[in-house]
This record gives C-alpha cells, structure tokens and sequence, in this order.
C-alpha cells in the first residue's frame, strides 16, 4: 500500500496534512472543512479520521464539519476543555492505529505553544503542530520558556531521516531571523536560496527533516558557540544555560 501525504493550504499560511492511499484519508488539523472536502471530492477519497495538535481555531474550526460529514468518524486529540467534538482524546505515550492506513503512531506531549499540544509520530514521521516550524518554533502562548524548550529537545531527538510535518508556511520568514543570528552557517544559507526558489515556484517548502532542523534551527542549537555569542551581543546578558539562552531567542524573535 501507497501512503500520501499532501498539504491541502487553508487560510493565508496553514498546510492541513492529509494522509491517504488511494480510498481513505486521515487529516491533520483542520482548521477549514471546505478545503479539506474539496481535495477529498477531487482525489475521490473517503474520510476516515481526524487527528488535532492543540485548540487554536485555524488548527480545529473544521471539526463540526467534518464529522457532519460521516457516520462515526474518529476525531482525535488532546484532553483539553477548549476542543469540541473530540471522540478520542490521548497523552503522551499513547498509540494510535489510523484505520484503513494502517500507520501506527506515538502521541508526544509538547506543551508550550499552548498547554494541551501534542504531536503524533513514529519512524518516518511527525506531525508537530505549530511547535517545531522549519528555521523557527511556535510562540509561547500559554506555556513557559523551559517547558517549549524541552518539547523542542524531545523533537531534536527523533532519528535525523523524521519527515517535519508543521502546520505553516513560515519558514522563508524564519530564515530570515535566523541568518541574523548565525550569519556564516553554510548549512542555513544553502537552506535558505533552497526556500527561497520553491517558494518562488510557489512550492511548499515543507516538510523538513529532524536533520535539516538540527543544522540550521537556531532554536536547536541554543548550545552552540555561535548562538551565544550573537545571544550575549544582542542581549548585553551572560545567559548560562539552555533555557535562558532559548528564552531570550524568542524574546528576540519576537521584536525581531
């Protein structure tokens, strides 16, 4: 069996991953309904799940819809009192056969984008949510500095082949900050002209690899000589660990 994973585009940057074979689908945070069955009526493809990261409306406002749409259609996610419509929820740990694919996934808690983010993962992929993006990481929202910092870490881990399924088009954007901060990475650079000329092509630029991210993200490498040093220059602060390090990035991301 032939899986699929497409980027249906929603709003003005979000990708809703679908996965398919060539009868059924699951899809991953849908923010739009339309958009989802449009591509579902063009590709001639069943629905048969749903799978949500975290409560943000661009990531869950499809929901009521798309259950509306089939008898008993698995929508999964995590417990959390800000999601309607969830018939599954799950923590960290847990696994998940999506039905018809037959793709066994793990659920990761990532909190700090928002307290109830999860991912779902296994050796070939990961859908992360509005955590981890190409060059760049989600804004902290509702969880602390060190809480996104280790939801990063537990991401970093993952094999280095791990296709990044993110949920936005931010990368050219992130790469931008990011050549600030590390102007002499080879790596980043040669990413970057990369980005630069399938966006031109209007091309995703996703996904991205666990490899890929751990060369050119600086929120990856808040341990590297060279992110302290642009950290410290920009700062006027003597930042001594990861976290300080992480917090005062975004904070510079932020302003930025």
């Amino acid at each position: 069996m032939t899986i699929r994973i497409h980027p249906i585009p929603a709003f003005n940057d979000n990708y809703i991953w679908c996965l398919h074979d060539d009868e059924h689908a699951w899809v991953v945070d849908p923010g739009c309904a339309d958009s989802v069955l449009n591509y579902l009526t063009e590709q001639q493809l069943q629905l048969a799940g749903v799978l949500i990261t975290h409560h943000h409306p661009d990531h869950t406002g499809g929901i009521a819809k798309l259950a509306a749409s089939g008898v008993d259609l698995p929508v999964v996610g995590p417990k959390s009192d800000k999601i309607n419509g969830l018939s599954l929820t799950v923590a960290d740990n847990d696994t998940l056969i999506l039905a018809q694919l037959g793709i066994v996934m793990t659920v990761m808690s990532l909190p700090g984008h928002t307290l109830d983010h999860i991912g779902f993962y296994n050796d070939d992929m990961v859908f992360c949510g509005d955590t981890l993006f190409s060059g760049g990481c989600g804004r902290l929202f509702e969880g602390t500095a060190a809480q996104l910092q280790h939801s990063l870490q537990r991401l970093a881990n993952l094999p280095t082949t791990t296709a990044v399924y993110c949920t936005h088009e931010y990368t050219c954007a992130n790469l931008r900050f990011a050549v600030m901060v590390e102007p002499d990475n080879q790596a980043l650079l040669q990413y970057q002209r990369q980005c630069l000329l399938k966006r031109q092509q209007q091309q995703p630029t996703l996904p991205t690899t666990i490899a890929t991210e751990r060369a050119i993200n600086p929120f990856l490498r808040c341990d590297q000589a060279t992110i302290l040093n642009s950290l410290e220059q920009h700062s006027q602060l003597s930042l001594t660990d990861n976290v300080s390090r992480f917090a005062a990035l975004r904070q510079w991301k932020d302003n930025a």
